[in-house]
């Protein structure tokens, strides 16, 4: 499928997950695409994606040029991601053109090294298969070979013509040495490509984070920065980023039960549908009550949940449950809800958000809790945590689920940031929960600090715990100062 954006550009879609999004309708057609990295970057496995997801989904045939690796090899990695290398090969829909060091004798026609025979090649395999994509992997290996700097520019000149004389949309592979510098390792990008790509691994802080971003696309639009992606072996490359179609979210003024009576009071009614809340708290001031809370308001409704704790063991959850006389049991064996207890540092944050997004599309829930995001923070740096959480809210929000998030407040008493990531700009509904000291007496606080699109409790309540759940009080009444943690007496 072809798009074209506001100034007449036509764009043909990779298929590679959230890359159309982000590139505004997939890669210019009929031009050379330059993917520039350090070396276990993607370039190879975006690339060979760029070809497969041709096939599958817009049923056009490809050529891979390979100077690096053998195809025995490229075949043997393309199967791990369950694509049919072989039966595409037979029905002539993928064709490769070895050119590794084991094959020069097929490149080389006597003399200096130049594209004069390789160009010969991949026009006739071309029209053999009738291909509409080639990959060429990896310019580096390729001019190694070349005499001198001005062949090099000649022949990457009249390769780059010749391709587009033949209708194809064709993508080139470089490395670099460096995740941030030259964009690749001859400088040569401007003679080989319309468009530019960078593929980094960074590590920090003893966690890598991969990116990809697009540096040019010449004369089309497309998003700008860095934007987070990860490797799947059951789907290629999945880009994380916030950037979504606007028509997709949804919108919904129905309410729906929080679990607990007297917070749907202070919340003007319930919980409206396909919202995003975060309750924040510190270590044992109820959050995971809440969650299981508005799980138990679900079931008892007939929907579907899904709780998630990256925090407590499965067991400790159902020890829970029964105390508080909520037995959950019974609603797993029929299938209505599932529990799903991960351990945050088996993965990276892109990994399991791939997951929990992939556990949606299963098992359909109508509410999903995770308990706590807080966990995540600590396997990934700020802008993967944010831009992370952000594609699962909006993902959330265009299927219409509620989703109920908790977080941990780094102090026990006193105000302070309800996320250290600023996740809480970005829902719908935030619920704070506090120790408050009060006359000598360490009691719990809940209050309501932020409801979009809906009037909502302005008051702080006192709540406790008892062995049937969470039971919220009356307002704190002729005190002042209790978010802050300063008592004054008097006032209303």
């Amino acid at each position: 499928m072809n798009n074209k954006n506001h100034v007449g550009i036509e764009k043909i879609k990779t298929g590679i997950e959230g890359f159309d999004i982000l590139s505004k309708g997939g890669i210019p057609r009929n031009r050379t695409t330059l993917i520039s990295g350090t070396p276990g970057s993607g370039k190879t496995i975006f690339s060979t994606e760029f070809l497969a997801k041709g096939i599958l989904k817009s049923n056009q045939t490809g050529v891979f040029v390979t100077f690096e690796e053998l195809p025995k090899n490229i075949k043997k990695n393309v199967r791990s991601f369950g694509w049919p290398i072989d039966k595409w090969e037979y029905n002539k829909k993928w064709a490769f053109i070895d050119g590794s060091p084991r094959n020069d004798k097929n490149v080389i026609y006597g003399g200096d090294f130049n594209l004069n025979g390789l160009i010969a090649r991949i026009k006739a395999k071309i029209k053999e298969i009738r291909a509409s994509r080639v990959v060429i992997d990896s310019l580096d290996t390729m001019m190694k070979r070349f005499p001198s700097e001005e062949v090099v520019r000649r022949d990457l000149l009249k390769l780059k013509r010749e391709l587009e004389k033949l209708d194809v949309t064709t993508i080139i592979t470089s490395e670099r040495y460096e995740e941030f510098g030259n964009i690749s390792r001859y400088d040569l990008e401007e003679f080989v490509s319309d468009n530019v790509l960078i593929l980094r691994n960074v590590l920090n802080d003893e966690t890598r984070r991969r990116t990809i971003e697009i540096l040019k696309f010449r004369g089309t639009d497309h998003n700008k920065g860095q934007y987070s992606y990860t490797i799947r072996k059951d789907k290629g490359i999945v880009i994380i980023s916030f950037i979504h179609d606007l028509k997709s979210s949804y919108y919904s003024s129905e309410r729906s039960n929080s679990g607990i009576m007297e917070l749907d009071h202070m919340l003007g009614g319930g919980f409206l549908s396909g919202s995003v809340i975060l309750v924040s708290g510190s270590t044992g001031t109820g959050k995971t009550l809440i969650g299981i809370s508005f799980i138990i308001g679900g079931l008892k409704e007939s929907e579907k949940c899904l709780l998630i704790s990256f925090e407590e063991n499965y067991k400790s959850i159902l020890n829970k449950t029964k105390y508080w006389n909520y037995g959950l049991d019974k609603y797993e064996d029929s299938g209505q809800l599932e529990i799903l207890n991960i351990y945050p540092e088996i993965e990276g944050i892109e990994d399991h958000i791939v997951d929990i997004k992939e556990k949606i599309d299963t098992f359909k829930p109508n509410r999903i809790v995770i308990d706590s995001i807080s966990a995540l923070e600590r396997i990934c740096d700020v802008r993967s945590f944010r831009e992370s959480l952000i594609n699962l809210f909006i993902y959330i929000r265009t299927k219409n689920i509620i989703g109920l998030f908790t977080s941990t407040s780094p102090t026990f008493m006193g105000l302070t940031t309800i996320t250290q990531r600023h996740i809480s700009t970005i829902t719908d509904t935030i619920i704070l929960l506090r120790y408050i000291e009060l006359y000598g007496e360490v009691k719990r606080g809940i209050s309501v600090i932020k409801m979009r699109d809906s009037n909502h409790s302005k008051k702080i309540r006192e709540f406790v715990i008892t062995e049937k759940g969470l039971k919220i009080k009356e307002p704190f009444n002729n005190v002042s100062g209790v978010l802050k943690g300063d008592i004054i007496k008097g006032g209303k």
